[in-house]
Protein backbone atom coordinates (compact mmCIF):
# COMPACT_ATOMS: atom_id res chain seq x y z
CA UNK A 1 0.00 0.00 0.00
CA UNK A 2 1.44 3.10 -0.62
CA UNK A 3 2.96 5.53 1.88
CA UNK A 4 0.45 7.99 1.51
CA UNK A 5 -1.98 5.96 3.93
CA UNK A 6 0.26 6.96 7.11
CA UNK A 7 -1.14 10.34 6.38
CA UNK A 8 -4.89 8.74 5.11
CA UNK A 9 -7.60 10.00 8.28
CA UNK A 10 -9.44 6.65 8.09
CA UNK A 11 -11.61 8.26 10.96
CA UNK A 12 -13.60 10.10 8.44
CA UNK A 13 -14.99 6.78 6.90
CA UNK A 14 -18.68 6.57 8.27
CA UNK A 15 -18.20 2.92 8.35
CA UNK A 16 -15.70 2.17 11.34
CA UNK A 17 -15.05 -1.29 10.37
CA UNK A 18 -13.52 -0.15 7.24
CA UNK A 19 -11.41 2.46 9.49
CA UNK A 20 -9.88 -0.42 11.46
CA UNK A 21 -8.25 -1.90 8.03
CA UNK A 22 -6.16 0.63 7.99
CA UNK A 23 -5.70 1.48 11.52
CA UNK A 24 -3.38 -1.22 12.51
CA UNK A 25 -1.15 -0.27 9.14
CA UNK A 26 -1.08 3.41 9.97
CA UNK A 27 0.28 2.99 13.57
CA UNK A 28 3.03 0.32 11.95
CA UNK A 29 4.13 3.20 9.81
CA UNK A 30 4.39 6.02 11.74
CA UNK A 31 6.26 3.82 14.67
CA UNK A 32 8.69 2.43 12.00
CA UNK A 33 9.16 5.79 10.07
CA UNK A 34 10.20 7.78 13.59
CA UNK A 35 12.21 5.22 15.50
CA UNK A 36 15.08 7.49 14.56
CA UNK A 37 14.04 9.91 17.30
CA UNK A 38 13.74 7.97 20.13
CA UNK A 39 17.04 9.18 21.83
CA UNK A 40 17.07 9.50 25.74
CA UNK A 41 16.30 13.07 26.79
CA UNK A 42 16.87 14.92 29.91
CA UNK A 43 14.59 15.64 32.31
CA UNK A 44 14.25 19.37 32.02
CA UNK A 45 14.10 20.49 28.66
CA UNK A 46 15.80 23.17 27.14
CA UNK A 47 14.11 26.69 27.12
CA UNK A 48 14.65 27.14 24.27
CA UNK A 49 11.47 26.33 22.96
CA UNK A 50 10.10 27.04 18.67
CA UNK A 51 8.94 30.34 17.93
CA UNK A 52 6.42 31.30 15.29
CA UNK A 53 7.20 34.39 13.32
CA UNK A 54 4.96 34.48 10.60
CA UNK A 55 1.93 32.42 9.67
CA UNK A 56 2.00 29.47 8.48
CA UNK A 57 0.15 28.32 5.06
CA UNK A 58 1.19 24.93 4.45
CA UNK A 59 0.87 21.61 2.67
CA UNK A 60 0.79 17.77 3.23
CA UNK A 61 2.34 15.61 0.53
CA UNK A 62 5.40 17.57 -1.10
CA UNK A 63 5.85 16.40 -4.59
CA UNK A 64 8.30 14.44 -6.11
CA UNK A 65 12.15 14.76 -4.90
CA UNK A 66 13.61 14.28 -8.44
CA UNK A 67 15.25 15.95 -11.53
CA UNK A 68 12.19 18.67 -11.85
CA UNK A 69 12.18 19.67 -7.90
CA UNK A 70 13.27 22.96 -8.61
CA UNK A 71 10.35 23.99 -11.07
CA UNK A 72 7.73 21.93 -8.56
CA UNK A 73 8.88 24.04 -5.52
CA UNK A 74 8.49 27.20 -7.64
CA UNK A 75 4.95 26.40 -8.68
CA UNK A 76 4.62 25.71 -4.46
CA UNK A 77 5.80 29.44 -3.96
CA UNK A 78 3.81 31.03 -6.64
CA UNK A 79 0.70 29.34 -5.70
CA UNK A 80 1.71 31.39 -2.30
CA UNK A 81 2.46 28.73 0.02
CA UNK A 82 5.80 29.63 3.02
CA UNK A 83 5.71 26.17 4.23
CA UNK A 84 6.65 22.51 3.03
CA UNK A 85 5.93 19.58 4.82
CA UNK A 86 8.20 17.18 3.68
CA UNK A 87 7.90 13.15 4.46
CA UNK A 88 6.26 12.26 0.86
CA UNK A 89 8.84 13.54 -1.84
CA UNK A 90 11.76 14.21 -0.01
CA UNK A 91 12.07 11.83 2.93
CA UNK A 92 16.06 11.45 3.25
CA UNK A 93 18.87 13.35 4.45
CA UNK A 94 20.11 14.23 1.01
CA UNK A 95 16.17 14.94 -0.77
CA UNK A 96 15.56 17.39 2.43
CA UNK A 97 18.38 18.41 2.25
CA UNK A 98 17.67 19.65 -1.15
CA UNK A 99 14.20 20.53 -0.22
CA UNK A 100 15.64 23.13 2.36
CA UNK A 101 17.71 24.65 -0.12
CA UNK A 102 14.81 25.36 -1.76
CA UNK A 103 12.48 26.71 0.57
CA UNK A 104 15.15 28.77 0.68
CA UNK A 105 15.61 29.92 -2.50
CA UNK A 106 12.04 31.00 -2.71
CA UNK A 107 11.04 32.10 0.37
CA UNK A 108 9.49 29.55 2.41
CA UNK A 109 10.00 27.44 5.46
CA UNK A 110 10.46 23.62 5.75
CA UNK A 111 9.47 21.02 8.12
CA UNK A 112 11.81 18.26 6.96
CA UNK A 113 10.97 14.17 7.87
CA UNK A 114 13.89 11.61 7.24
CA UNK A 115 12.77 7.68 8.29
CA UNK A 116 15.69 6.54 10.42
CA UNK A 117 18.35 9.11 10.38
CA UNK A 118 19.70 9.77 13.70
CA UNK A 119 18.32 13.29 15.49
CA UNK A 120 21.74 14.81 15.91
CA UNK A 121 22.41 13.97 11.82
CA UNK A 122 19.06 15.93 10.78
CA UNK A 123 19.38 18.55 7.95
CA UNK A 124 19.25 22.32 9.17
CA UNK A 125 19.13 25.34 7.52
CA UNK A 126 17.65 28.65 7.87
CA UNK A 127 14.65 27.64 6.11
CA UNK A 128 14.81 24.98 8.11
CA UNK A 129 11.11 25.54 10.80
CA UNK A 130 11.87 21.72 12.58
CA UNK A 131 11.06 18.32 11.67
CA UNK A 132 7.92 16.12 11.52
CA UNK A 133 7.47 13.63 14.18
CA UNK A 134 4.63 12.04 14.56
CA UNK A 135 0.46 12.62 13.31
CA UNK A 136 -2.38 11.22 14.37
CA UNK A 137 -0.80 9.21 17.70
CA UNK A 138 -2.72 7.91 20.38
CA UNK A 139 -3.24 9.09 23.83
CA UNK A 140 -0.20 5.73 25.01
CA UNK A 141 2.24 7.31 22.56
CA UNK A 142 2.26 10.47 24.53
CA UNK A 143 5.39 9.96 27.04
CA UNK A 144 7.26 8.30 24.45
CA UNK A 145 6.62 11.67 22.33
CA UNK A 146 7.33 14.06 25.15
CA UNK A 147 10.96 12.14 24.81
CA UNK A 148 11.35 12.49 20.99
CA UNK A 149 10.23 16.48 21.22
CA UNK A 150 12.84 16.92 24.14
CA UNK A 151 15.19 15.18 22.09
CA UNK A 152 14.61 17.93 18.86
CA UNK A 153 15.05 20.91 21.43
CA UNK A 154 18.34 19.24 22.83
CA UNK A 155 20.06 18.61 19.66
CA UNK A 156 17.88 21.40 17.72
CA UNK A 157 17.22 24.52 19.88
CA UNK A 158 14.60 26.60 18.34
CA UNK A 159 13.57 24.19 16.36
CA UNK A 160 9.75 22.81 16.07
CA UNK A 161 9.06 19.00 17.03
CA UNK A 162 5.60 18.99 14.88
CA UNK A 163 3.26 16.26 15.69
CA UNK A 164 -0.16 16.85 14.25
CA UNK A 165 -3.47 15.13 16.74
CA UNK A 166 -6.67 13.14 15.53
CA UNK A 167 -9.82 14.92 14.71
CA UNK A 168 -12.62 15.07 17.02
CA UNK A 169 -14.58 12.84 14.82
CA UNK A 170 -11.98 9.84 16.09
CA UNK A 171 -13.83 7.25 18.11
CA UNK A 172 -12.09 6.36 21.63
CA UNK A 173 -10.27 3.51 20.69
CA UNK A 174 -8.16 5.48 18.35
CA UNK A 175 -7.69 8.87 20.97
CA UNK A 176 -6.79 6.42 24.07
CA UNK A 177 -9.01 8.44 25.83
CA UNK A 178 -13.02 8.15 26.61
CA UNK A 179 -13.15 12.04 25.08
CA UNK A 180 -10.99 14.47 22.69
CA UNK A 181 -11.00 17.12 25.10
CA UNK A 182 -8.97 14.41 27.37
CA UNK A 183 -7.00 13.29 24.38
CA UNK A 184 -5.83 17.43 23.54
CA UNK A 185 -5.67 18.18 27.35
CA UNK A 186 -3.32 15.04 27.71
CA UNK A 187 -1.32 15.64 24.88
CA UNK A 188 -0.71 19.00 26.18
CA UNK A 189 0.23 18.54 29.11
CA UNK A 190 2.16 15.47 28.78
CA UNK A 191 3.78 16.11 24.99
CA UNK A 192 4.44 20.21 25.98
CA UNK A 193 4.24 20.93 22.69
CA UNK A 194 5.19 24.17 20.94
CA UNK A 195 2.48 24.31 18.45
CA UNK A 196 -0.85 22.50 18.97
CA UNK A 197 -2.02 20.75 15.03
CA UNK A 198 -5.22 18.94 14.09
CA UNK A 199 -6.88 17.91 10.60
CA UNK A 200 -10.49 17.98 10.64
CA UNK A 201 -12.53 17.14 7.16
CA UNK A 202 -15.85 18.41 6.85
CA UNK A 203 -18.01 16.59 3.99
CA UNK A 204 -20.07 19.29 2.56
CA UNK A 205 -22.85 16.64 1.44
CA UNK A 206 -26.39 18.15 1.30
CA UNK A 207 -27.23 15.27 4.17
CA UNK A 208 -24.71 15.82 6.74
CA UNK A 209 -23.19 19.38 6.05
CA UNK A 210 -24.75 21.20 8.57
CA UNK A 211 -23.57 19.02 11.49
CA UNK A 212 -20.44 18.61 9.83
CA UNK A 213 -19.06 21.64 9.62
CA UNK A 214 -20.58 22.54 13.26
CA UNK A 215 -18.04 19.44 13.92
CA UNK A 216 -15.04 21.37 12.44
CA UNK A 217 -15.80 24.51 14.42
CA UNK A 218 -16.34 22.46 17.22
CA UNK A 219 -12.42 20.97 16.82
CA UNK A 220 -11.61 24.17 16.25
CA UNK A 221 -12.64 25.30 19.65
CA UNK A 222 -10.84 22.60 21.09
CA UNK A 223 -7.73 23.78 19.76
CA UNK A 224 -8.54 26.88 20.49
CA UNK A 225 -9.26 26.68 24.56
CA UNK A 226 -5.67 24.37 24.72
CA UNK A 227 -3.57 27.19 22.78
CA UNK A 228 -4.81 29.57 25.34
CA UNK A 229 -4.15 27.64 28.06
CA UNK A 230 -0.70 26.71 27.17
CA UNK A 231 0.03 29.56 25.45
CA UNK A 232 1.22 28.44 21.62
CA UNK A 233 -0.02 28.43 18.58
CA UNK A 234 -2.61 26.54 16.91
CA UNK A 235 -2.85 25.05 13.16
CA UNK A 236 -5.14 22.91 10.95
CA UNK A 237 -5.32 21.22 8.04
CA UNK A 238 -8.39 21.45 5.97
CA UNK A 239 -9.66 19.93 2.87
CA UNK A 240 -9.19 20.25 -0.76
CA UNK A 241 -9.49 17.09 -2.86
CA UNK A 242 -11.87 14.73 -3.31
CA UNK A 243 -11.50 11.43 -1.58
CA UNK A 244 -13.78 8.51 -0.17
CA UNK A 245 -17.33 10.15 1.03
CA UNK A 246 -16.00 13.88 0.64
CA UNK A 247 -17.23 15.58 -2.47
CA UNK A 248 -14.46 17.93 -4.38
CA UNK A 249 -14.66 21.27 -2.07
CA UNK A 250 -15.50 24.39 -3.97
CA UNK A 251 -13.54 27.79 -3.75
CA UNK A 252 -16.11 29.24 -1.80
CA UNK A 253 -16.23 25.89 0.97
CA UNK A 254 -12.52 26.15 1.12
CA UNK A 255 -12.61 30.11 1.79
CA UNK A 256 -15.18 29.08 4.55
CA UNK A 257 -12.59 26.28 6.15
CA UNK A 258 -9.94 28.82 5.87
CA UNK A 259 -11.98 31.77 7.55
CA UNK A 260 -13.07 29.69 10.32
CA UNK A 261 -9.91 28.40 11.46
CA UNK A 262 -9.06 32.24 11.26
CA UNK A 263 -12.07 33.47 13.25
CA UNK A 264 -11.14 30.82 16.21
CA UNK A 265 -7.64 32.32 16.07
CA UNK A 266 -5.88 29.65 13.94
CA UNK A 267 -1.92 30.85 13.81
CA UNK A 268 -1.68 28.52 10.52
CA UNK A 269 -3.69 26.06 7.88
CA UNK A 270 -2.49 23.86 6.02
CA UNK A 271 -3.78 21.81 2.74
CA UNK A 272 -5.01 18.09 2.37
CA UNK A 273 -3.43 17.76 -0.44
CA UNK A 274 -0.71 19.40 -3.01
CA UNK A 275 0.45 17.06 -4.71
CA UNK A 276 -2.16 14.49 -5.37
CA UNK A 277 -1.50 10.48 -3.70
CA UNK A 278 -1.67 7.21 -5.01
CA UNK A 279 -4.47 4.71 -3.65
CA UNK A 280 -7.78 3.67 -4.21
CA UNK A 281 -9.48 5.95 -1.86
CA UNK A 282 -7.85 8.86 -4.20
CA UNK A 283 -8.82 7.24 -7.95
CA UNK A 284 -10.48 10.48 -8.31
CA UNK A 285 -7.19 12.69 -8.16
CA UNK A 286 -7.97 15.96 -8.01
CA UNK A 287 -5.68 17.44 -5.47
CA UNK A 288 -3.54 21.05 -6.27
CA UNK A 289 -0.93 19.28 -8.33
CA UNK A 290 -2.57 16.05 -10.38
CA UNK A 291 -0.24 12.83 -10.97
CA UNK A 292 0.48 13.98 -14.39
CA UNK A 293 2.35 16.91 -13.14
CA UNK A 294 -0.75 19.50 -13.75
CA UNK A 295 -1.86 22.51 -11.81
CA UNK A 296 -5.62 21.71 -11.69
CA UNK A 297 -8.44 24.32 -10.78
CA UNK A 298 -6.93 24.20 -7.10
CA UNK A 299 -3.90 25.27 -7.18
CA UNK A 300 -5.05 28.81 -8.69
CA UNK A 301 -8.21 28.56 -5.84
CA UNK A 302 -5.09 28.25 -3.72
CA UNK A 303 -2.85 30.83 -4.81
CA UNK A 304 -6.03 33.06 -4.92
CA UNK A 305 -6.71 32.64 -1.15
CA UNK A 306 -2.99 32.26 -0.30
CA UNK A 307 -2.31 35.61 -1.25
CA UNK A 308 -5.01 37.00 0.91
CA UNK A 309 -3.38 35.14 3.59
CA UNK A 310 -0.35 36.61 3.42
CA UNK A 311 -1.30 40.05 3.34
CA UNK A 312 -3.17 39.50 6.46
CA UNK A 313 -0.49 37.23 8.24
CA UNK A 314 1.18 39.97 9.74
CA UNK A 315 -2.01 41.27 11.79
CA UNK A 316 -3.36 37.73 12.44
CA UNK A 317 0.00 37.21 14.63
CA UNK A 318 -0.60 40.39 16.51
CA UNK A 319 -4.20 38.71 16.96
CA UNK A 320 -4.94 36.86 20.87
CA UNK A 321 -8.60 35.87 20.75
CA UNK A 322 -11.01 36.73 23.23
CA UNK A 323 -13.68 35.38 22.22
CA UNK A 324 -15.86 33.46 19.38
CA UNK A 325 -19.61 34.01 18.97
CA UNK A 326 -21.85 31.80 16.49
CA UNK A 327 -25.05 33.96 14.98
CA UNK A 328 -27.03 30.66 13.52
CA UNK A 329 -30.17 31.15 11.73
CA UNK A 330 -33.03 32.60 13.97
CA UNK A 331 -30.74 33.78 16.68
CA UNK A 332 -30.78 37.05 18.19
CA UNK A 333 -27.25 38.66 17.63
CA UNK A 334 -27.93 41.46 19.78
CA UNK A 335 -28.01 39.17 22.59
CA UNK A 336 -25.56 36.41 21.66
CA UNK A 337 -23.06 39.55 21.10
CA UNK A 338 -23.46 41.25 24.17
CA UNK A 339 -20.57 42.60 26.09
CA UNK A 340 -18.85 42.69 22.81
CA UNK A 341 -17.56 45.22 20.52
CA UNK A 342 -20.27 44.51 17.77
CA UNK A 343 -23.92 46.28 19.47
CA UNK A 344 -25.95 44.58 16.77
CA UNK A 345 -26.31 43.20 13.34
CA UNK A 346 -29.18 43.57 11.61
CA UNK A 347 -30.92 42.72 7.93
CA UNK A 348 -33.38 43.79 5.52
CA UNK A 349 -36.86 41.70 5.70
CA UNK A 350 -36.04 40.17 2.37
CA UNK A 351 -32.43 38.93 3.33
CA UNK A 352 -31.50 35.83 4.17
CA UNK A 353 -31.40 34.77 7.89
CA UNK A 354 -28.43 35.27 10.09
CA UNK A 355 -25.56 32.87 10.06
CA UNK A 356 -22.32 34.23 10.70
CA UNK A 357 -18.95 33.23 13.16
CA UNK A 358 -17.89 36.36 14.96
CA UNK A 359 -14.38 36.10 16.68
CA UNK A 360 -13.32 38.87 18.73
CA UNK A 361 -9.60 39.64 19.67
CA UNK A 362 -6.81 41.93 21.28
CA UNK A 363 -4.32 43.23 19.24
CA UNK A 364 -0.56 43.61 20.32
CA UNK A 365 -0.90 47.11 20.46
CA UNK A 366 -3.75 47.09 22.80
CA UNK A 367 -6.97 47.74 19.66
CA UNK A 368 -9.46 45.22 19.56
CA UNK A 369 -10.45 43.23 16.25
CA UNK A 370 -13.60 41.93 15.26
CA UNK A 371 -13.40 39.04 12.56
CA UNK A 372 -17.61 38.77 11.32
CA UNK A 373 -17.57 35.44 9.29
CA UNK A 374 -20.51 34.50 6.62
CA UNK A 375 -21.26 30.33 7.56
CA UNK A 376 -23.05 30.33 4.49
CA UNK A 377 -20.52 29.05 1.82
CA UNK A 378 -23.20 29.13 -1.29
CA UNK A 379 -24.79 32.43 -0.23
CA UNK A 380 -23.33 36.01 -0.08
CA UNK A 381 -24.51 38.33 3.12
CA UNK A 382 -25.10 41.67 3.32
CA UNK A 383 -25.89 42.58 7.52
CA UNK A 384 -26.11 46.01 8.64
CA UNK A 385 -23.40 45.77 11.74
CA UNK A 386 -22.95 48.89 14.30
CA UNK A 387 -20.02 49.16 16.43
CA UNK A 388 -19.57 49.96 20.10
CA UNK A 389 -17.48 53.18 19.02
CA UNK A 390 -17.38 55.35 16.04
CA UNK A 391 -16.62 54.56 13.10
CA UNK A 392 -14.02 57.12 12.38
CA UNK A 393 -11.94 55.45 14.85
CA UNK A 394 -11.91 52.27 12.89
CA UNK A 395 -10.10 50.53 9.57
CA UNK A 396 -10.31 47.57 7.99
CA UNK A 397 -7.12 45.14 7.09
CA UNK A 398 -7.65 45.34 3.16
CA UNK A 399 -7.05 41.42 2.34
CA UNK A 400 -5.18 42.16 -0.80
CA UNK A 401 -2.74 44.64 0.38
CA UNK A 402 -2.31 44.27 4.04
CA UNK A 403 -3.40 47.79 4.24
CA UNK A 404 -4.99 49.61 7.29
CA UNK A 405 -7.87 51.45 5.18
CA UNK A 406 -11.24 53.52 5.88
CA UNK A 407 -14.13 51.29 6.76
CA UNK A 408 -17.20 52.03 3.35
CA UNK A 409 -20.09 51.44 3.68
CA UNK A 410 -21.05 48.80 0.95
CA UNK A 411 -24.59 50.23 0.72
CA UNK A 412 -24.75 54.01 1.27
CA UNK A 413 -28.44 54.44 0.16
CA UNK A 414 -29.43 52.49 2.59
CA UNK A 415 -29.44 53.30 6.91
CA UNK A 416 -26.43 52.17 9.08
CA UNK A 417 -23.00 50.51 7.91
CA UNK A 418 -23.53 47.47 5.19
CA UNK A 419 -20.94 45.39 5.10
CA UNK A 420 -20.72 43.05 2.24
CA UNK A 421 -19.55 39.64 2.02
CA UNK A 422 -19.20 36.47 -0.14
CA UNK A 423 -19.62 32.58 0.16
CA UNK A 424 -17.77 31.46 2.77
CA UNK A 425 -16.04 35.10 3.34
CA UNK A 426 -14.90 37.36 6.18
CA UNK A 427 -13.52 40.89 6.71
CA UNK A 428 -11.66 41.84 9.58
CA UNK A 429 -11.55 45.06 11.54
CA UNK A 430 -10.05 46.96 14.06
CA UNK A 431 -11.18 49.44 16.80
CA UNK A 432 -9.35 51.52 19.44
CA UNK A 433 -8.66 50.11 22.63
CA UNK A 434 -11.22 50.38 25.75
Amino acid sequence: MHDIIRRFHFVVFLDWRFQRSVATWCLTASLVGLVFLLVPARADSPADPFVQDQFAIGLWVDPPADDQMDRRYAEIAEANFNLVLGGFGADRPNTAQRQLALCEKYGMKGLVHCHGTPVEQLPTGDACWGYSIRDEPGASSFPGLREQVDAVRKAHPGRLAYINLFPNYAPPSALGTDTYDEHVAQFCEMVRPDVLSMDHYPRFKPSVDRRARDGYCENLATMRKYAIEHDIPFWNFFNIMPYGPHTDPTEAQLRWQINASLTYGAKGVLYFCYYTPKGKIFSKGGAIISRDDRKTRHWYQARRLNGQLKKLGPVLMQLTSTGVYRIPPESNPDEILAGTPVKSISRADYDLHFDYLVGVFQHADGRRAVMLTNYHFAYSQWPTIEFDTDLAGIVEVNKWTGEEVEVVDDSPDMEGLQISLDAGDARLFLLPSK
